[in-house]
């Protein structure tokens, strides 16, 4: 694990956090230092998350690609010879899925790791905005990863290339969120590009959810697609500790959100 560690501290230049992340409680910062492992490995072991991050001071020079497959990670990630492209930190999530963070050799916008988000067919649901990866070296802690056993699988750490960083080639006429963000779904062109759960931040967790439920709606997905992008890309749970007060408050929110769409 230490050497995981020393690895990482080098991808990241000394500028990276680590967090536990506790589906009912929410997420608290750990400092990425060999004397919280057993921290770490204790509370991985109780069923939490271990997720990590670039700091913020950096953050604009990497971006996070998410559920990647093998086949797909090898195409975009390598080069025909079979060698690997620079700048790249590629982690086994769990069985055959993939998550690929790029160091980039200058900052990008949010609206820029978006665009490129799409074009290496990320999950949609994973916005680049303060994006938190998994730290190889402890279990996914999924319940869909359990095994008869009871067991969960290791992340692992696939590839690391710390001596170089990426050319991403810059984007130009990027169409921003804001810009084509209506409260009325729109047809055809850019409005159909992916909407995420930040757009749509209140400065309230619920009021956030409510926006972004309706949105969701709006552009015609099912309820129960709704309920997973919630899922998903809310992160703080604090106010609805228990897995039964979430799906309560998931189907409140939803259900009201759809009478008002569906009464429009």
């Amino acid at each position: 694990m230490e050497r995981i560690f020393a690895k990482l501290n080098r991808f990241f230049r000394k500028k990276w956090h680590l967090a536990v992340l506790d589906m009912d409680i929410g997420r608290w910062m750990v400092e990425p230092k060999t004397s919280n492992i057993p921290y770490l490995k204790a509370e991985n072991a109780n069923g939490r998350h271990i997720l990590l991050q670039p700091h913020a001071d950096n953050a604009p020079n990497y971006f996070l690609i998410d559920d990647l497959n093998l086949k797909t990670v090898d195409q975009q990630h390598k080069f025909i010879s079979g060698k690997w492209k620079p700048g790249r930190l590629i982690i086994e999530t769990s069985q055959g899925n993939y998550q690929v963070w790029v160091h980039s050799s200058r900052p990008l916008s949010l609206e820029e790791k978006r665009y490129w988000l799409q074009r290496c067919h990320s999950d949609p649901g994973a916005d680049p905005n303060n994006r938190w990866g998994r730290c190889p070296g402890f279990r996914n802690r999924k319940i869909k990863y359990r095994d008869p056993t009871g067991g969960y699988p290791l992340a692992r750490l696939h590839w690391v290339d710390w001596m170089h960083q990426a050319n991403v080639p810059p984007v130009l006429n990027i169409i921003k969120p804001s810009e084509c963000l209506s409260p009325q779904p729109l047809e055809g062109g850019v409005c159909h590009l992916p909407i995420y759960r930040s757009s749509y931040e209140r400065g309230n967790e619920s009021a956030t959810d409510f926006a972004y439920a309706m949105a969701l709606l709006r552009r015609g997905h099912n309820p129960q697609f709704v309920r997973q992008r919630l899922m998903k890309e809310r992160e703080n749970w604090k106010n609805h500790a228990g897995g039964n007060r979430i799906e309560r408050y998931l189907e409140r929110t939803i259900n009201k959100a759809s009478k008002i769409v569906q009464s429009e």
